[in-house]
């Protein structure tokens, strides 16, 4: 089968290393342009153009697909399907129609649940028992369309972002690899997906990442687990700002939300609105990550402190 591969990130590089080793190295790679790193502003090549460059795969940068030169260069392929993870950039009609055999999204969830951009990150913020990969058939909608097939991993306890992106990314390379292999071999079809059980993951905004102290202890471990490693829960601590990278649950009485039950070797123990937390890795600003030993060298935790924002 002839294929394009179109994403951007870190999981849609694991993807293309995949098929670049199946039978169905594309022909073409799409990504997005360069953009401007953080720090110097000089452009950033994505980790799927980086990745393509090596496997001295042809690269694509449109900045959108909608104009008439990009759907020509996509056409001229005379590719079979398009394959896309985390592309970031919208597939008009007029694309999706070029491929006989459709564009094919690696999407990680379980669909329905959790359509959308931020499907790792809501699971874990929900307290989902278990997430996955589906490999569909895009349309039209929001990772609407078909399903070819999912599979189903279990999301542990200690479960972060970074973990669980890990995991699904590995499961989405073999995945495609063999519903590609199928779809070839005119042995599978896309179902559509049920009615019930559709939720959105909408983007992470700003202010979900501030860490509210006042709610129950096991929402906030799960925050904190989910905005890691991107782009981290905040907080103050008496005024400073801090990023809070891991935590465990621990029962204490209930206290004022954010104070500073104790302080040592194996944590920081915080109040929450129900429970409380005892922060193990944390971070000033400027400053890097640091066990909650290390943090507390050189700084003595007086009675009162309080994380808040």
């Amino acid at each position: 089968m002839k294929i394009l591969f179109a994403g951007t990130p870190a999981f849609a590089a694991v993807a293309l290393a995949g098929l670049h080793s199946s039978r169905n190295s594309p022909v073409l790679v799409l990504t997005q342009p360069d953009r401007p790193a953080r720090r110097g502003l000089k452009p950033k090549p994505s980790e799927v153009k980086l990745l393509a460059a090596k496997l001295g795969l042809e690269v694509f940068q449109p900045v959108s697909l909608r104009s008439d030169d990009a759907l020509a260069r996509l056409r001229a392929t005379a590719a079979d399907a398009m394959v896309v993870a985390a592309y970031g950039l919208i597939l008009p009609q007029a694309a999706l129609d070029l491929f006989p055999m459709g564009c094919i999204n690696i999407h990680a969830s379980l669909l329905p649940r959790w359509r959308g951009a931020a499907p790792i990150q809501r699971a874990l913020l929900a307290g989902d028992r278990d997430s996955g990969v589906c490999i569909m058939r895009m349309n039209a909608g929001l990772d609407t369309g078909p399903v070819y097939r999912c599979e189903r991993v279990a999301i542990e306890s200690s479960e972060t972002a970074g973990s669980l992106h890990d995991k699904l990314a590995a499961l989405g390379s073999r995945l495609v690899v063999e519903v590609l292999e199928a779809i070839a071999a005119g042995q599978l079809e896309p179902r559509p997906q049920p009615v019930e059980g559709a939720i959105y993951a909408p983007k992470i905004a700003k202010h979900e990442v501030l860490l509210d102290w006042a709610r129950e202890s096991t929402y906030i471990d799960r925050a904190i687990r989910a905005f890691n490693p991107v782009p981290g829960a905040q907080s103050t601590l008496d005024g400073e700002p801090v990023k809070v990278w891991r935590a465990v649950c621990v029962p204490e009485s209930a206290k004022t939300p954010g104070l500073v039950l104790s302080s040592g070797e194996e944590g920081i123990v915080v109040a929450c609105g129900e429970g409380a937390i005892r922060i193990t890795e944390l971070q000033r600003a400027g400053g890097r990550r640091l066990a909650a030993g290390d943090f507390l060298r050189g700084r003595a935790f007086a009675p009162g402190m309080r994380f808040g924002n």
